[in-house]
């Protein structure tokens, strides 16, 4: 009896709070990202683009270059905030443009039956049965390179993705006695979308959009890797880490850093997207 006693008292698991703690330091370091990223052109930065090649590849901590320079002199701290500012647009915008043509596309394709449907998630499927990154490729190899092209064609990928899960939550909540009673008092589509089906959907397209950000930039920085995004001189951390890598031995940190830039912010968008997920789902208690 005493050790029921004693389980039943006992305090809970402390993973709870090992999550907040994450949850806190990645927005944290979110804010600090997005932050900077918005002062770049207040702050006490030379100019990213300018070519010193006398001072190029110098280490970090030297004088007047915090993080050193790169293999044209510039200096590498100035070109990872503006940097930032080019990714951290890009995964933002392309995942919000692939969520409002996936939320679109899954409305109708879970609330209207027929040939609507099967136009909706037949284009679906085709987009999703080939690998995400080299139909980006293509789309990017038929635009022409550059970043605006590469926003467009990660879009396209990335929105049967949203897709999917609209239509499996909508397909659920057509059927409910909540819609057939609004249905029989005489409400049309548009009211029973708009009151009794969207509110519904924004739990779950939250969680996917704040998921969807990391791998967005993620998409956006290969992109750029492969030399089909953002074009030179523009500053970009997937093009600074393309043009870093030919230098990992004689200078690693023209690699290591706009990586580290890359990894933090990726996984920082994780942690917070599991956090929300966690908040947003009442079964988590």
């Amino acid at each position: 009896m005493s050790d029921r006693r004693a389980s039943a008292t006992a305090p809970p698991a402390q993973a709870p709070r090992g999550r907040n703690v994450l949850a806190v330091a990645a927005a944290v370091a979110l804010v600090a990202a997005v932050l900077v990223a918005a002062l770049a052109p207040w702050l006490p930065l030379p100019d990213p683009d300018t070519v010193d090649t006398p001072n190029r590849l110098r280490p970090p901590l030297s004088p007047g270059h915090a993080l050193g320079t790169d293999e044209f002199g510039r200096d590498l701290l100035a070109r990872l905030v503006w940097g930032a500012r080019v990714s951290l647009l890009a995964g933002v915008a392309t995942a919000a443009a692939a969520m409002v043509v996936g939320v679109m596309l899954g409305v109708i394709g879970g609330f209207y039956t027929g040939w609507i449907e099967t136009i909706v998630m037949r284009l679906t499927d085709i987009l999703m049965a080939f690998p995400y990154i080299l139909l980006a490729i293509a789309i990017v190899g038929g635009l022409g390179p550059g970043l605006r092209n590469a926003m467009i064609a990660i879009a396209i990928v990335g929105f049967p993705i949203y897709s999917r899960l609209v239509r499996g939550v909508v397909l659920s909540l057509r059927e409910h006695e909540f819609v057939e009673a609004a249905r029989a008092l005489g409400a049309g589509d548009a009211i029973i979308l708009g009151r009794h089906i969207l509110p519904h959907l924004l739990s779950p397209v939250i969680v996917a959009f704040s998921l969807d950000v990391g791998v967005k930039i993620l998409a956006t920085a290969g992109l750029s890797f492969l030399g089909l995004g953002t074009q030179p001189p523009t500053a970009d951390w997937g093009s600074m880490l393309a043009t870093g890598r030919q230098f990992v031995v004689l200078s690693p940190h023209v690699a290591l850093l706009p990586g580290l830039a890359i990894f933090v912010v990726v996984l920082a968008l994780n942690l917070l997207g599991d956090a929300v997920r966690d908040f947003l789902d009442p079964r988590v208690g």
